[in-house]
């Protein structure tokens, strides 16, 4: 196993993207001090006083004409998928997860290891340094353990969702593939045993649905339960398309938004990833819960899922990430290409050159408005369609991040 060794070290002369009294600016002349692997000062002349470790201090670096900026928090991703690119290329998005199911269906250890590894190189590269893993359910440990294993040798942080579902469908339209299902009690038995084995790392776990579709009442009550118990996130897909609306409606005789929110699976810890499809009264609906979103640009318009309405959650109330999605619907990993494309989507479907700006874009990428709080959100509500912009002294965390993120 590959083991990381932290470095300290000043790097001198740095423009910075920091937090200001008066919002986020570009601050010029800055030391940055790292202290075993951690940023542990930024100033100008910090270095000066810096007190590093052994040989370290003698470590100084010319950062003249850099630019450093947050890590990006990439809030959805299938680091299998990466070994896909190209899968499935002018399929719709049912077809398209019967073709990339058949690769989970036989995908090897080795396999998942050299696909997270790949695909975790290419986040830290466009400057991703936490990231939500979503891997769809997998009776097999070993495939965990493998992908875990390319995590840890990486060094970035994780939330790793372990997938679960309880109700098999092979056609995927109302159901997950049966040959990637096991009971409910041993998945979460496993994720428990994870926990225990990754105390004191960067990487935690959370609950990966794959979408409302794939889960029963009864399943529902058991993911809400073991949640609430041990405070984990809850990962979903929802309203990718219409699929999930049409399927809720026919066999349960309520929307998608309805059927999450009687089973208890809307709340402060649930990340509903896409919500292409997400109405006026469910961005209502997942405001009053608390529930985030991580939007996926490049993976809707690969697929022609549709546009997810960001102005319009981000004016209701919603905290909304950004996420690459996997390989197999992006082709690629780069979270840069995301938060260009992102803000794009956005100004041609509402054809406005002035929706998401760079400091915008930037709050979404990072630890900001997709992690600002519930008692603060209504003071930071956008008005006339455009985000305010909230200090960002006052965003915490809310979905869980590994310490440190």
């Amino acid at each position: 196993m590959v083991r990381n060794t932290p470095m300290s070290a000043v790097i001198g002369d740095v423009t910075v993207y920091a937090a200001t009294a008066h919002g986020p600016r570009w601050l010029p002349g800055q030391d940055v001090v790292i202290v075993d692997g951690r940023v542990a000062a930024i100033g100008p002349n910090a270095g000066v006083a810096a007190d590093l470790p052994g040989d370290s201090a003698a470590a100084g670096t010319d950062g003249g004409g850099g630019h450093l900026i947050p890590g990006f928090v990439n809030t959805h991703t299938h680091l299998q998928q990466s070994v896909l690119r190209g899968a499935g290329e002018g399929l719709p998005l049912l077809e398209w997860l019967r073709c990339v199911g058949e690769f989970t269906v036989a995908a090897t250890p080795e396999q998942t290891y050299l696909a997270a590894l790949a695909g975790g190189l290419e986040l830290l590269r466009s400057g991703v340094t936490t990231v939500v893993e979503h891997l769809w359910p997998n009776p097999s440990e070993a495939v965990h353990d493998a992908a875990l294993r390319a995590l840890d040798e990486l060094g970035i942080r994780v939330v790793f969702g372990r997938g679960i579902a309880d109700r098999a469908d092979a056609s995927r339209k109302w159901g997950m593939d049966p040959r990637l299902l096991q009971p409910l009690p041993e998945i979460l038995a496993h994720i428990a045993e994870l926990d225990a084995r990754l105390v004191d790392s960067r990487i935690t776990t959370a609950l990966a649905v794959p979408n409302p579709r794939c889960l029963t009442p009864a399943g529902m009550t058991a993911v809400r339960d073991f949640a609430a118990e041990h405070g984990k996130t809850i990962s979903i897909h929802l309203l990718e398309t219409g699929t999930d609306e049409d399927m809720c409606r026919l066999h349960a005789a309520r929307s998608a938004v309805d059927y999450l929110d009687e089973g208890g699976l809307l709340g402060e810890r649930t990340l509903a990833v896409h919500c292409c499809r997400l109405d006026a009264e469910g961005r209502a609906r997942l405001a009053a819960r608390g529930a985030a979103v991580s939007y996926n640009p490049l993976s809707n318009m690969r697929l022609g899922s549709g546009v997810a309405p960001v102005p319009e959650m981000l004016s209701a109330g919603i905290d909304v990430g950004l996420g690459v999605d996997g390989a197999a619907s992006n082709d690629t990993q780069d979270m840069l290409l995301a938060l260009r494309m992102g803000a794009y989507l956005q100004r041609v479907t509402h054809q406005r050159a002035d929706i998401l700006p760079f400091d915008d874009m930037m709050r979404i990428a990072t630890p900001g408005r997709c992690s600002c709080p519930r008692r603060t959100r209504r003071s930071h509500r956008p008005r006339g369609g455009r985000p305010r912009r909230p200090h960002p002294a006052a965003l915490r965390p809310r979905f869980r991040l590994p310490a440190g993120a």
